[in-house]
């Protein structure tokens, strides 16, 4: 219950501080709305094949992450906060409020980036919606299952933002795959019945990728 709470008050403070400077979002938002509307400038109005439409639609969502996701212990390093923060909270409690953060973040710029592609590309077709947006979901809380972690380490790195997504594509590569292929059936109108197996991977990736890296989170909060 106390590791609750104050991974909980973790998450409020960077919450407070996020709507405080809006950094993250207001980067976040113009990427979205420039590629997005690249894409739609590049396709003039063509159909695209739904293949192709949902591999669109995850760079666009993976490099929205790069863009905004990172900052989470970033930040706390260039305000020199982090010391504060390891004497007022132990690791895993840090952990899990940062990952509350990041999770809430990504869910956040998933919805409003997939909204936006739709929009902007009529001519892409959601023959289930309930799926789509179920991946979609599903793919943001994987994201930044991985992120998380791969965020701290970078944290201290020089080359912070060329660093990040160098190592976040090999560890996000299975998922990509998977979700592209997830994306590409709710487009297509497949039954969710159809992509249980697909569902289930990317699941327990994410179970996997949250408890490998809360036992290796305090070796790397505390070098």
């Amino acid at each position: 219950m106390k590791t609750m709470s104050k991974s909980v008050a973790v998450f409020r403070k960077e919450i407070a501080i996020e709507f405080r400077s809006r950094i993250a979002l207001s980067a976040l938002f113009l990427f979205m709305v420039i590629t997005i509307s690249s894409i739609a400038f590049t396709t003039a109005g063509e159909r695209m094949n739904n293949y192709v439409a949902s591999a669109l639609l995850w760079i666009v969502l993976f490099f929205g992450s790069m863009t905004g996701l990172s900052r989470t212990f970033v930040m706390e390093e260039e305000r020199g906060t982090s010391l504060l923060l390891k004497l007022s909270s132990s690791p895993i409690e840090i952990f899990f409020g940062k990952l509350l953060f990041t999770t809430s973040l990504s869910l956040t710029l998933s919805f409003l980036g997939a909204g936006l592609f739709l929009f902007f590309l009529p001519n892409v077709i959601v023959g289930n919606l309930m799926f789509f947006w179920l991946m979609i979901c599903i793919l943001s809380i994987c994201m930044a299952s991985a992120i998380t972690a791969i965020a701290a380490i970078i944290a201290k790195a020089n080359g912070k933002g060329a660093l990040f997504p160098v190592l976040s594509f090999p560890v996000l590569l299975p998922p990509a795959l998977l979700g592209v292929e997830g994306l590409s059936m709710a487009m297509y109108g497949a039954p969710m019945s159809e992509a249980i197996s697909t569902i289930i991977v990317l699941i327990a990736y994410t179970g996997i990728m949250i408890a490998v890296s809360s036992l290796l989170f305090e070796f790397i909060w505390n070098d």
